[in-house]
């Protein structure tokens, strides 16, 4: 008789265990986490000079303030009141950033759909009908068509014992992060767009202006040897050659005017406008400071600021709960169910205690065969991790290439604009030297419209050399993965 006691006992303690085993859940699968990746404590190679020790005039050189990280609103490190109104125009008013914000709101309510597994789901149920049982089915007796009434409420409740659940809840919660992300990168590469936009279009203006003076110079020639045939002091062909290099010249303003063309629609449609819709004053460059001193986030820093490394890291996690997904799908599921209604002929009947019913179900569905499908889906989803994995790693390594680039492009594009500006003032000296030596006689018009070529491809040169260097400016903000608000 004890040792029956006992038995029973034992066997409530192990039923009362499995119970609890149950509710408590042991998640199977895979566990996030972060994979190692490339984590220098520099961009550069050590010892390598960094931009500001260029050898450059101080008024062309930039100082990296490494550390410092990028400022949130990082475009306004200019100083141009009308680029901070195109940013945050393009912020307010840009399709695929509205887009993007749409779809991470999609993606959050797909974490509320996934989340709302975690409870029992209950659903009421009213109902009336009219049923007439046939003859075969009941034999000898006899029951004529009725009607009846039914209400009530149902309750099912899935037990999440392998944590199938929890993988999916984690799943969306990850591609949500992930439309968090891609969202940042958004803003941050729409930013740098319609600052890159901008800084194209008032480069190309001077340099219409450039070309515009230069050909003002050409037309003087033009004259200057007209002057001189009259005088009988220089050859009639030098007419045509001088006709001949104001025709040439002209020939490159047509493809600067499309540029500019080209730089001013692409800002429109940045914007959210058509280019027929959009007016706005161009920005020049003199309305444009360039950043002596501009922040860089740290290595370290530079994992938990990019927005596209933010996004390759959820991407994994996703990957990561999808797998668990998968592992638990090959475990059987246990559903619980029950319902309790009020049964009646007449809908008085629904409220007596006499016509309640009731059910309670327990049930445990198993695969048994399904032709290898789930394991094979098991193993695509642990693929699929690993290809994550590797494309996590990859965005980081090119995310510091990006930086390095940029760091070094600041470097050189200082070095180059110092280079440009000294050869813009010795050609406009040899130039002065040349026509006079031209209109004294000593030399033909050659040489003077070789000066005319140097000192316009030293000013444009110029003018290419400082678009670049504010560009790059903008590609190293970008790459440091400066946060937009």
């Amino acid at each position: 008789m004890r040792r029956r006691r006992n038995d029973r006992r034992a066997g409530a303690r192990h039923a009362l265990a499995l119970a609890a085993l149950l509710l408590a859940g042991c998640t199977v699968g895979p566990v996030f986490q972060r994979p190692r990746a490339p984590a220098p404590r520099h961009y550069r190679r050590p010892g390598k000079p960094v931009a500001g020790d260029t050898g450059a005039p101080a008024r062309y050189r930039q100082q990296t303030l490494l550390g410092a990280g990028p400022a949130a609103r990082w475009w306004r490190l200019f100083h141009s009141p009308q680029l901070d109104s195109l940013v945050r125009q393009a912020l307010a008013d840009n399709h695929d950033l509205a887009a993007a914000e749409e779809a991470l709101a999609e993606a959050h309510e797909g974490v509320m759909v996934a989340a709302a597994a975690r409870y029992p789901q209950i659903e009421a149920n009213l109902g009336a009908g009219r049923q007439k049982y046939g003859a075969a089915f009941l034999g000898p007796e006899h029951f004529p068509p009725f009607t009846y009434f039914e209400a009530g409420v149902s309750v099912a409740y899935e037990l999440d014992y392998v944590g199938l659940t929890r993988h999916t809840i984690e799943e969306r919660r990850a591609l949500e992060q992930y439309q968090r992300s891609e969202l940042a990168a958004t803003r941050l590469v729409l930013s740098g767009e319609v600052a890159s936009r901008a800084v194209m279009i008032a480069s190309t203006r001077a340099e219409i202006h450039a070309l515009d003076g230069l050909l003002s110079a050409d037309r003087t020639n033009v004259a200057l040897v007209r002057e001189a045939v009259a005088a009988g002091s220089v050859p009639r062909l030098d007419v045509l050659t001088a006709r001949t290099q104001l025709a040439s010249d002209a020939t490159l303003l047509p493809p600067l005017y499309q540029q500019l063309a080209v730089a001013r629609h692409a800002l429109a449609a940045l914007l959210g406008r058509t280019p027929a819709e959009w007016r706005r004053p161009d920005l020049t460059l003199g309305e444009l400071a360039l950043p002596r001193h501009v922040p860089v986030s740290v290595p370290s820093q530079l994992l938990r600021r990019r927005p596209d490394i933010l996004a390759a890291q959820a991407e994994l996690r996703a990957a990561t709960a999808a797998a668990g997904v998968a592992t638990a799908d090959l475990y059987p599921r246990i559903e619980l169910t029950g319902t309790l209604a009020q049964e009646g002929l007449q809908p008085g009947q629904l409220f007596d205690a006499s016509s309640t019913a009731w059910s309670l179900i327990a049930g445990l569905t198993a695969p048994l065969f399904d032709g290898g499908r789930l394991h094979a889906e098991r193993r695509a989803a642990l693929d699929a991790l690993q290809a994550r994995a590797d494309l996590y790693r990859q965005v980081v390594v090119n995310a510091f290439e990006q930086v390095a680039d940029a760091l070094d492009a600041l470097q050189h594009d200082a070095q180059l604009r110092a280079a440009q500006a000294r050869a813009l003032s010795l050609s406009r000296r040899r130039l002065i030297l040349e026509r006079k030596s031209y209109l004294a006689g000593n030399s033909g018009l050659l040489p003077v419209l070789d000066a005319e070529r140097q000192r316009e491809r030293a000013e444009l040169g110029l003018l290419r050399a400082e678009e670049r260097q504010y560009l790059d400016t903008i590609r190293l903000l970008l790459a440091s993965g400066g946060p937009v608000s």
